[in-house]
């Protein structure tokens, strides 16, 4: 399946060729910052990126990767400030979820980051542990989302 439709969008699979529409709606990428540029190229290259495209364009994306105890880990959500409330972000974990190839997905924000901390709680994700010494000051929250299948990649 090559896209789910979703209401006034689609998520899908990121390819190559979406990395400059993805830098542009990146908040730090678009304000200059190289290293967040150079990952979204590669998330794109490597197939690790899903977009959520609507028809004005690319509302955001998530990435997930395996790096994380060998279980799925979101990377990165990012989304499009004027995407943002619309359901984006939850259908974007939900995507991450279904396309996961372990039991277990993890993703963490700052305690600071209360918008992230409310999406995760509504999209089902559970609160499991908390890390100091990341950003000073500033903890990380890690959460878990159990998925009971294997993977079905919308990208695929």
């Amino acid at each position: 399946m090559d896209t789910v439709d979703l209401d006034e969008f689609v998520v899908r699979r990121a390819s190559e060729s979406d990395a400059d529409a993805l830098v542009g709606i990146d908040v730090v990428a678009v304000e200059g910052d190289d290293g967040r540029q150079t990952s979204i190229r590669r998330w794109c290259r490597q197939g690790l990126a899903l977009v959520a495209e609507g028809a004005s364009g690319l509302l955001g994306y998530c990435v997930v990767e395996y790096t994380f105890f060998e279980q799925g880990f979101v990377t990165m959500l990012m989304v499009a400030p004027s995407a943002r409330g619309r359901g984006v972000g939850h259908r974007l974990l939900d995507a991450a979820a279904t396309s996961c190839m372990t039991p277990k997905l993890f993703t963490s924000t700052n305690v600071s980051n209360q918008p992230m901390q409310r999406l995760l709680q509504r999209a089902g994700w559970s609160p499991v542990g908390l890390l100091h010494g990341l950003d000073e000051g500033d903890p990380e929250l890690f959460y878990l989302r159990r998925w009971q299948t294997t993977a079905t990649d919308p990208g695929t």
